[in-house]
């Protein structure tokens, strides 16, 4: 008897010090992430909790503001926010939206999300718990745009400039309908004592958006908050010309597949059908250059490299423009539209082509529907294109000057015949070259609006 009533005493101490320790456990760590600077319109909360999903009895997150809970940020007994929960191996992640169009409660000022934990412990007899916060700014005064030069005028599938003012460091620029281009210091145009504050953009109004199109300065910050700035224009509307492309089983021959050993990554349903195997090279392949090309837009030098007028391929004659609306006509029948954004320019077999303007070469290599080709960054999102060359004579990186060579014409990609493909581009879209070919055009567009601002111009460009 006596040992048992021992035995009875030390299980109950030994329960009474379990119950004892489990109680002095800490609850699991919690790590609130993100937001680190801030939130505005937009912001993201990030945050992870040192504990597996079946070990959590309770988790709460909520927002705090002037002493006062504006939300609930997420709450484990809510089944519709319980899915933004995000189990890891020994942990759980919680992210969402915490911006102002998410909490319309949400005021400029500090605030503060808390969150808190509760785990069972001891076979589920007892809990422990946890908590963290974690202070941030609310920024909901967008940064303020303001435009600075007058009279623009804009073509039809052609370019323009505008001169404005916005705070240094935010994202801005021109939006034509739902294609952005960004604006730049204006230092950056080779201006010594520019203000921080006086932004340069380049802009189009694409061959194949509306007269009407909606064109605004915007300026943006880190945290999701934008503002919208009117300025004067005039668009110019054009007419594009229509035209045939016949094809037969030589020129397919020829074309589908060199493109097809050359762009290995490029698949089709079968090679040896080659209407279809161009169809998709013309439409598909077509869209995959084009996204390299608007790729490498977005990495263009934030200065003007380019001085004076651009030049047209000496000696050539046009075969083809700007803009033509083609059809592809196979057997008498029209198996494919497509727009061809460039001018096709032909003299000689095997010409020598040279570089329109300064600037780096961004691209020397094979690109599919263009073949051999060469892209040049101008700087400040304008870039020029040179397509179908025999031979490639410079390598990314390299800076070139205006009329040094680049290679030599050819008939690589989807070409008929020896020619150069040459097109302007603006963050990646097609712009006409003639603009950029006219003396006029960059004094009165571009080089008057620098001197009005008082800015200066361009080097080279008086």
């Amino acid at each position: 008897m006596r040992t048992f009533l021992v035995l009875i005493v030390l299980l109950v101490a030994g329960a009474g010090g379990a119950w004892y320790w489990a109680g002095t456990q800490p609850g699991p760590k919690i790590e609130i992430l993100e937001p680190t600077k801030g939130v505005g319109q937009t912001g993201q909360m990030v945050i992870e909790v040192g504990a597996p999903r079946d070990r959590l009895q309770q988790l709460d997150v909520y927002l705090e503001q002037n002493g006062e809970r504006k939300a609930t940020l997420f709450s484990l007994s809510d089944a519709a926010q319980a899915s933004m929960l995000t189990p890891q191996a020994d942990k759980v992640r919680i992210a969402r939206t915490v911006g102002k169009q998410d909490l319309p409660d949400l005021q400029s000022g500090k605030a503060r999300i808390v969150a808190s934990v509760v785990s069972p412990v001891l076979f589920g007899f007892r809990t422990v718990s946890a908590s963290a916060d974690h202070e941030f700014e609310v920024h909901l005064t967008p940064p303020p745009v303001s435009v600075q030069s007058i009279h623009h005028f804009i073509n039809q599938g052609g370019s323009e400039v505008v001169v404005y003012r916005t705070a240094a460091g935010a994202k801005s620029g021109v939006r034509v309908g739902d294609k952005e281009y960004p604006g730049f210091p204006a230092a950056g145009a080779g201006i010594a004592g520019a203000s921080p504050e006086l932004h340069v953009a380049f802009f189009a109004l694409l061959w194949n958006q509306d007269p009407s199109t909606q064109i605004s300065l915007f300026a943006r910050d880190d945290y999701g908050n934008e503002s919208r700035a009117s300025f004067d224009y005039k668009v110019i509307p054009k007419k594009f010309r229509q035209s045939r492309i016949p094809l037969d089983d030589r020129f397919l021959g020829k074309v589908v597949p060199a493109i097809l050993a050359s762009t290995p990554d490029f698949k089709v349903q079968d090679p040896a059908d080659l209407v279809a195997s161009f169809l998709a090279i013309n439409r598909d392949l077509r869209q995959q250059n084009n996204a390299t090309i608007t790729e490498l837009a977005q990495h263009s030098s934030p200065r003007i490299l380019w001085q004076d007028t651009f030049k047209q391929l000496a000696n050539t004659a046009v075969e083809a423009g700007f803009a033509d609306q083609r059809s592809y006509i196979y057997r008498d029948q029209s198996i494919d539209q497509q727009t061809h954004l460039g001018f096709d320019l032909a003299s000689t077999s095997n010409a020598p082509v040279h570089a329109s303007n300064s600037g780096t070469i961004v691209l020397a290599g094979w690109l599919g529907i263009y073949g051999n080709c060469v892209i040049i960054d101008h700087g400040m999102g304008l870039q020029s294109l040179y397509g179908h060359l025999s031979s490639i004579a410079v390598k990314v990186g390299d800076k070139v000057a205006a009329n040094q060579e680049l290679g030599r014409t050819g008939s690589t990609g989807m070409a008929g015949g020896d020619h150069l493909h040459f097109t302007m581009l603006l963050n990646g879209n097609a712009v006409t070259p003639v603009d950029w070919w006219s003396k006029q055009w960059i004094q009165d567009r571009i080089i008057r609006k620098f001197r009005e601002a008082d800015i200066g111009a361009p080097a080279g460009t008086n």
